[in-house]
C-alpha cells in the first residue's frame, strides 16, 4: 500500500505541462507599440512635403522730432498689424502669392527690448518662402513711411530673407523616432492597466497513508 501511494505523486509530476514557449511575453505591448509608431512616424515623415521657412528683420526708426522710446512702442504696434489686410494686400502684389496664402504661412513677431520687427514665412520651396517674407517686410516699412509724418516713427530694413538651405520641418528619421517613443510609451500604459491574471490554483496534495495504514504496514514488517 505504501508503494502505490508514492507512486501516485510521482505519476502526477509526471503529468507533461502546457508549453509556455508558445505564449507571448508579458511586455509584448511595449516592443508592439514602439514597432508601429515608429512606422506610423517615419511614414508621416516620408509622406509629409518639406517645408522651408525664412526671416527677414525691419527696425523702426525715430526722427528728430520724436522720442527714441517710442520707437520701440511703434516697433510692437507694427508688429500686430503686418499680417493684416491693410499690409498683405500690397504683400502679395511684390510675392505673387493669394492673400489667405500669406495669411497662412506668415507670422510677425517682436522684442520687448529692442524695437524691431521679424517676418517669418513658411512654404514648400526656398526662394518663395524668402519671396513671401520679404515682400510683407517691404508693405510693413511703406505702410510705416505713410504713417511717419504723424508717427514721427519709421522702418528700416535691417536685413532681408535669403533663401534657406535646409527645410525647417522634421524629417522622416525624426518623425520616426517620436512615433516610436509614443508607441512606446502607449504599450506601456497599456501594459499596466490591464487586468492581472489569476494565480493558478495548484493540484490536490498528495495522499498521506492514515495513522491506521501505517500501522498495519508495521505490524507486517
Amino acid at each position: 500500500m505504501t508503494d502505490k501511494t508514492q507512486a501516485a505523486p510521482r505519476a502526477r509530476r509526471a503529468l507533461p505541462r502546457p508549453l509556455r514557449s508558445r505564449a507571448l511575453p508579458v511586455w509584448w505591448p511595449v516592443a508592439a507599440g514602439v514597432l508601429a509608431g515608429g512606422l506610423l512616424g517615419g511614414a508621416y515623415g516620408v509622406a509629409t512635403p518639406p517645408e522651408y521657412t525664412a526671416t527677414a528683420y525691419v527696425v523702426a526708426v525715430p526722427t528728430e522730432e520724436s522720442d527714441p522710446a517710442a520707437a520701440l512702442g511703434f516697433a510692437q504696434a507694427y508688429g500686430r498689424v503686418a499680417t493684416q489686410l491693410a499690409v498683405l494686400g500690397d504683400a502679395q502684389v511684390w510675392a505673387g502669392i493669394p492673400v489667405r496664402t500669406l495669411q497662412e504661412h506668415v507670422r510677425a513677431e517682436t522684442s520687448p527690448d529692442a524695437p524691431m520687427v521679424s517676418v517669418t514665412a513658411t512654404a514648400a520651396r526656398p526662394a518663395q518662402a524668402a519671396d513671401m517674407a520679404n515682400a510683407v517686410a517691404r508693405a510693413l516699412t511703406r505702410h510705416a513711411e505713410d504713417a511717419r509724418a504723424a508717427t514721427h516713427v519709421g522702418l528700416r530694413q535691417f536685413a532681408r530673407a535669403v533663401k534657406p538651405a535646409e527645410p525647417s520641418s522634421a524629417p522622416a528619421a525624426l518623425t520616426g523616432l517620436v512615433g516610436a517613443c509614443a508607441g512606446g510609451l502607449l504599450g506601456a500604459l497599456a501594459l499596466l492597466v490591464r487586468p492581472r491574471r489569476a494565480p493558478r490554483e495548484e493540484g490536490p496534495a498528495a495522499a498521506v497513508p492514515g495513522p491506521a495504514v501505517a500501522a498495519d504496514a508495521q505490524g507486517r514488517l
